[in-house]
């Protein structure tokens, strides 16, 4: 399928395409290798993000994906295990990786309704120190998760009790500053209690890839190592990293729109008789009739509106689905037979 002819595509927040100013700020990047550590660009994206949010040091990553494993790698070694949701991407779409390339041992446990873990939950996965267990090493929990926001209450608990017992922790926050935008509290204070963060910039914040981790220098010292082992030593990565620096001084003024126009769409299927629960933030689950699911995805490609049609769909607002563009969606839902 060839996206590019689809006026609106409300897949996800990751179809995003730079802005001029965003490309504009990438052609003028200045450039360096970034192996070597002289990439001036990247540097500085680096150095911003880790005084914003509160840490040591930081380390610029193609993904998120990438940043995310090698933050497992350098909190466990061969034979440890980590504790993470079911739902969460570190464990469910991430291919397996820190149990394929990390061998380290994911213990998988349910996921409140809110998105968190029980405590109750945690403090049962937690294995003795014997011969016969994989050693417990690292809570990592995500923020947002399927839109939903995470209560700063809820994660000083669940980091506090984690480092009681002896647990590193980790935030997948690629979607972090969706929480900071809907919570309206600052930087430090959305991931107090974590030993290391992922921030994604190419989700809400527009940029075409690029992800920081966040976390002490010694940390990121054995992150940097496991980056050079996952093939994510970038060269004259300032191009990517600029793109990063516009996002984030930038774009994250948008989200709190982002989240108004899911609210928008929600509110516009309900009144079509949709089950449309209200979201969070930017993220929006609406039930589809079975039998109509695939004629409805259909119908959406034929007015250009690019979405993933199931019986429970997901869409998701960005920065290039403005008001209008939300109004010809629940459009194209009005001229469709849903009875």
């Amino acid at each position: 399928m060839d996206a590019r002819r689809f006026d609106i595509d409300i897949r996800s927040d990751t179809v995003t395409r730079p802005s001029q100013g965003m490309r504009a700020a990438m052609a003028a990047a200045e450039v360096g290798d970034d192996v070597y550590g002289d990439d001036p660009t990247v540097n500085r994206l680096q150095a911003v993000a880790a005084e914003r949010f509160g840490f040591e040091s930081a380390l610029f990553f193609a993904s998120g994906t990438q940043s995310n494993l090698a933050a497992l790698m350098a909190h466990c070694a061969r034979g440890d295990e980590y504790l993470v949701g079911q739902e969460a991407h570190t464990y469910k779409y991430e291919g397996g990786g820190a149990a394929v390339l990390g061998s380290i041992q994911p213990q998988p446990l349910e996921n409140e309704p809110d998105g968190g873990i029980s405590i109750e939950r945690i403090a049962k996965a937690i294995k003795p120190d014997d011969i016969h267990f994989a050693r417990t090493r690292l809570l990592a929990l995500e923020n947002t998760i399927g839109g939903r926001v995470l209560a700063p209450a809820y994660q000083r608990q669940a980091t506090e009790f984690a480092h009681s017992k002896g647990l590193n922790t980790h935030l997948d926050g690629a979607r972090i500053f969706n929480a900071i935008v809907k919570l309206g509290i600052g930087e430090g204070a959305a991931v107090a209690g974590f030993d290391s963060v992922s921030v994604c910039l190419s989700k809400g914040l527009g940029a075409p890839a690029g992800s920081v981790l966040l976390g002490s220098r010694d940390l990121i010292d054995g992150a940097r190592r496991w980056r050079k082992a996952l093939g994510g030593g970038m060269r004259q990565a300032g191009v990517l990293a600029a793109a990063g620096l516009y996002a984030l001084e930038h774009n994250i003024r948008g989200l709190a729109q982002d989240h108004a126009n899911a609210d928008y769409l929600g509110a516009g299927l309900r009144a079509l008789g949709l089950h449309a629960q209200p979201p969070q933030t930017n993220i929006l689950y609406v039930d589809i009739p079975v039998p109509k699911a695939a004629a409805l995805g259909a119908h959406l490609e034929r007015r250009g509106i690019l979405a993933t049609i199931t019986p429970r769909t997901r869409l998701v607002t960005h920065l290039d689905l403005p008001r209008e563009k939300i109004d010809a969606v629940l459009q194209a839902f009005r001229d469709f037979p849903l009875g």
